[in-house]
């Protein structure tokens, strides 16, 4: 998700359609690799490509409407799963009964902050109140 997400924000500041290699550049990433993941991104609506002379990838939306969780979902699936399901089909049972709603609560906390940041937010650095709440506490920095 970190490479797509540096090429999707190199596409917002760039304006203008962009190779793969010019965004492998740009992030220091393997263009190969990208390639791939540039592939996956068009197949999920999020990046369209353009051939000819002014050719490469452009978002297919305006950045104010692309959010982190579209990028999260398009490449790595559903925000949270639990053994391939996903957590409101997880069933437990005895001492491990609520362990669901524990799983539900982890998508809950990701969505909250994923589906509410956009492209253009990331590259204005204008993140919202929540996240910046979240990244000012001093623990949010420590490893565990």
């Amino acid at each position: 998700m970190d490479y797509g997400l540096r090429a999707l924000l190199s596409l917002t500041s760039a304006g203008t359609p962009q190779t793969t290699e010019q965004l492998a550049e740009d992030q220091g990433l393997p263009p190969r690799f990208l390639g791939a993941i540039l592939a996956e991104m068009r197949r999920g609506g999020l990046v369209a490509s353009q051939r000819g002379a002014e050719g490469g990838y452009r978002l297919a939306r305006p950045p104010t409407e692309i959010s982190c969780a579209e990028v999260f979902r398009a490449l790595d699936g559903p925000l949270a799963e639990v053994r391939g399901f996903r957590p409101e089909a997880a069933r437990y049972q005895g001492s491990a009964e609520h362990l669901q709603e524990v799983w539900v609560a982890v998508r809950a906390s990701l969505r909250q902050v994923l589906e509410h940041v956009t492209l253009d937010q990331i590259v204005r650095g204008d993140l919202p109140a929540t996240v910046k709440q979240l990244t000012a506490d001093p623990d949010a920095w420590t490893p565990h």
